[in-house]
């Protein structure tokens, strides 16, 4: 774990939001109830009557699931100004008049007799880009109410994770050329070796991408090779902080077979509580 104090600031991380930003133009009911769907499969219910966090909440969709699921109160906060503009701007067209706040401000800010406790305390492969992840869990997991729910993704350790990390500190700080080109060998290569692996076509594989991924296909690559700063986590790791934090495992996706990370690292998701 990188433990400079530079990467928990923003001036080092990658534009995150403006990906979102770009991403929320394309944003429609088809991918709302996505977001819903998927929200509710990690809740095993709706949100009746509870409040919810959102740390990191990039194009703000899932804080529009959490209204949608009856939640009474939304709160939505990223570290990346564009991410909450992005956010305040759905949120505003969408659900005008519903309890809901937008906060620019960072994970490791967050003080429980501040914003929270929360019922629900929601962070979705936000965390392992905040510079210092076990940090940054602790202070999301320190929100979660007595009853409550920590939500939460992460990237899984593969033998690839020194080598994105690399990949990652490059791209974020290279050329929009650069970066252009990056994304076109990627792509290039993951359209020719798809079908070694899969059946069906690639093209279907990104017409479908964002009933999996919740984001388009060609946003998530350029939001993958530029994620930085970049952890990962085992799951044995992830039990033995929340284990630490007082929170049980309520359930738990993840991937059953190893993965050498060739085209990238997916998440593990995570639903602790407190009792």
């Amino acid at each position: 774990m990188d433990e400079s104090a530079d990467l928990i600031e923003l001036k080092s991380h990658f534009a995150f939001g403006k990906n979102w930003e770009s991403y929320a133009k394309l944003v429609n009911d088809s991918q709302v109830e996505q977001a819903i769907a998927g929200l509710q499969r990690l809740l095993g219910g709706d949100l009746r009557g509870k409040r919810f966090v959102d740390v990191g909440c990039g194009s703000g969709v899932h804080s529009l699931a959490a209204l949608r699921l009856g939640a009474t109160e939304v709160v939505a906060l990223d570290i990346d100004p564009a991410s909450v503009a992005t956010t305040r701007h759905l949120l505003e067209k969408h659900a005008a008049g519903e309890h809901w706040s937008t906060h620019e401000m960072s994970v490791f800010d967050l003080e429980p007799d501040g914003l929270g406790p929360y019922d629900v305390v929601y962070s979705w492969g936000v965390l392992h880009h905040t510079g210092n992840l076990h940090r940054a869990l602790r202070a999301a997991g320190a929100l979660v109410a007595p009853g409550g729910q920590f939500i939460f993704a992460l990237y899984y350790r593969t033998p690839l994770c020194r080598f994105w990390k690399l990949e990652k500190r490059w791209y974020s700080a290279a050329s929009p050329v650069a970066q252009a080109r990056a994304r076109s060998i990627y792509v290039g290569l993951h359209r020719m070796l798809y079908p070694l692996k899969y059946s069906g076509s690639f093209n279907d594989f990104i017409a479908n991408y964002s009933k999996r991924r919740g984001m388009d296909y060609y946003h998530d690559v350029h939001d993958w090779l530029g994620g930085w700063p970049y952890e990962s986590i085992s799951a044995a790791e992830t039990e033995q902080l929340m284990q630490q934090l007082g929170l049980r495992r309520i359930r738990a996706f993840g991937r059953k077979r190893k993965t050498v990370g060739l085209f990238g690292v997916g998440c593990n998701e995570y639903v602790y509580g407190r009792e």
